[in-house]
């Protein structure tokens, strides 16, 4: 410790005591508080011991040591980043072999030699003796070049990630060596929510950069259209390999005055209940969606997928409740959309059976406004799964109705005489109210009255209840148990086959 000799006091021995004692004090506090303060930081730092970083090897020399199938797989990734690579090895795997015909690897026979190390950029050790791979991780820590040996982490000065490629896009996922499977499932659930034509998409706005920073020179605005290209039609074309549509949609909003992006309208089925049965599409649309239009049978957890800025409208229509009338939804799709919104209308099972989607459709297409149909698991084949029942069967159905039992014109529309013929399966929406109508006109028309019945309510959901019978007793069953929709009716042979715990 060092004081100032201009403040000492010969005079007064105390004073100067005291000073000190003072000073010394202040000292070991600010000391004990910096040792806590580096002990805290010590004990709390469980950050991994690697830095997240992505190399440009692209005509950069790589050394390979070993010639199995982990070094093959380490030579394909390394070629695809443009490596100029050199493998050391005895023999080559097929794989490796057709590399080395093709002088995309240099192969070279062991040893290896303190020349082979030389300018190299990043070394890899596949398979390699102790006493080797010890030498050339010493070399490469002495010379800073990053080293990578497979499946001894503990040697390792960097390593290899789990990745999601869709270049120029990619994503890479480490567990630092300790879970790599933990690091896989992270990779492969990263891989669903990615969009397929994500890389043909990012190269495409790269080479538009300039022409849509000219068009909206302001960021909120640019910020607003690229969201619309990242998951609107331009997305949606990019996904089907059409980067030539997806460029054409880009281009065509860009020529547009209007200063918001042009918007759209995407027919969501949410499938029969269960948030797992949606579709990765569907979870993409809901996630990514300005407006979302929803049908009363939709789960409501299914919402909580919607962004928290999203405005959620809910159309629903119960049998027996006129509720929103469809002239208005299709007017509220159609309102929005011209907005300049990316609106999902969203419906139980599939859109495109019984979900009115038709006149959707034509409103969509009358007002001129851009629409898509992302389909879902209907009700019939979510509520078969949940009878573990299948829809057809060789020798008992080979064929498959699906039936609304209150038509447009009423239950009499319904061709009786054709769903009464046998080795068939007839599956019933919406129908629990006309039930015994459906009983007597089938059994009118010869189908027998001990043909075997399954009814499921509320398929895939918590509440799910499934029954059995016959056709001859199927309005008594529902009255018994209290049935009330949605509930899907399955009438015919495949039936029989449903066991239903006490």
């Amino acid at each position: 410790m060092i004081f100032s000799k201009s403040r000492h006091d010969c005079r007064n021995p105390k004073k100067n005591f005291r000073e000190y004692s003072y000073k010394a004090m202040l000292f070991f506090i600010r000391l004990q508080t910096r040792y806590f303060q580096f002990m805290s930081v010590s004990k709390n730092n469980t950050g991994s011991p690697f830095y997240p970083i992505f190399l440009r090897l692209r005509r950069r020399q790589v050394l390979v040591i070993g010639g199995n199938i982990e070094a093959e797989r380490k030579v394909r990734r390394l070629n695809r980043a443009g490596a100029r690579i050199t493998v050391i090895a005895d023999a080559l795997t097929e794989g490796l072999e057709a590399f080395a015909v093709d002088e995309s690897i240099d192969w070279i026979s062991p040893p290896v030699e303190p020349a082979h190390l030389g300018n190299k950029h990043l070394i890899v050790i596949a398979d390699a003796a102790p006493a080797t791979l010890d030498w050339v991780r010493d070399q490469a820590e002495r010379d800073g070049i990053p080293f990578n040996a497979v499946d001894q982490l503990e040697q390792c000065s960097a390593i290899v990630p789990s990745v999601v490629d869709r270049s120029p896009l990619m994503v890479a996922v480490s567990s630092a060596g300790t879970a790599p499977e933990l690091a896989r499932m992270t990779r492969s659930r990263i891989e669903r929510m990615l969009r397929p034509g994500s890389g043909r998409l990012a190269t495409l706005l790269s080479e538009l950069r300039v022409p849509i920073r000219t068009r909206y020179p302001d960021i909120p605005r640019r910020r607003q259209f690229l969201n619309w290209a990242m998951t609107g039609p331009p997305a949606d074309a990019a996904d089907q390999g059409d980067s030539e549509a997806a460029e054409n949609y880009i281009r065509e909003s860009l020529a547009d005055e209007r200063q918001t992006p042009t918007g759209e309208v995407m027919l969501v089925g949410a499938g029969p209940g269960d948030p797992e049965l949606l579709t990765l599409r569907a979870l993409r649309a809901i996630q990514s969606a300005d407006v979302i239009a929803y049908d009363g049978l939709i789960d409501s957890s299914i919402l909580d997928y919607a962004r928290r800025d999203a405005k959620l409208l809910s159309v629903a229509k119960r049998a027996g409740d006129k509720g929103i009338h469809q002239t208005e939804i299709c007017e509220l799709l159609v309102e929005h959309a011209s907005d300049g919104a990316r609106v999902v209308r969203l419906k139980g099972g599939d859109p495109l059976i019984f979900g009115r989607a038709g006149e959707e459709i034509d409103a969509l297409r009358a007002a001129d406004v851009h629409f898509s149909i992302i389909p879902g698991v209907t009700a019939a084949s979510g509520a078969a799964a949940a009878l573990k029942m299948p829809l057809t069967q060789r020798d008992r159905s080979q064929s498959v109705r699906l039936v609304t039992a209150h038509c447009a014109r009423g239950i009499d529309c319904i061709d009786w005489a054709a769903l009464a013929t046998e080795k068939q399966t007839l599956a019933f929406y919406m129908g629990i109210a006309t039930l015994d109508q459906v009983e007597c006109n089938l059994i009118a028309h010869g189908r027998s009255p001990e043909t075997p019945v399954a009814i499921v309510e509320n398929a895939s959901q918590p509440t799910q209840r499934r029954i059995t019978g016959q056709l001859g007793t199927l309005s008594v069953l529902a009255r018994e148990h209290q049935l009330v929709s949605p509930a899907i009716t399955f009438i015919g042979e495949v039936a029989a086959s449903v066991t239903v715990p006490a």
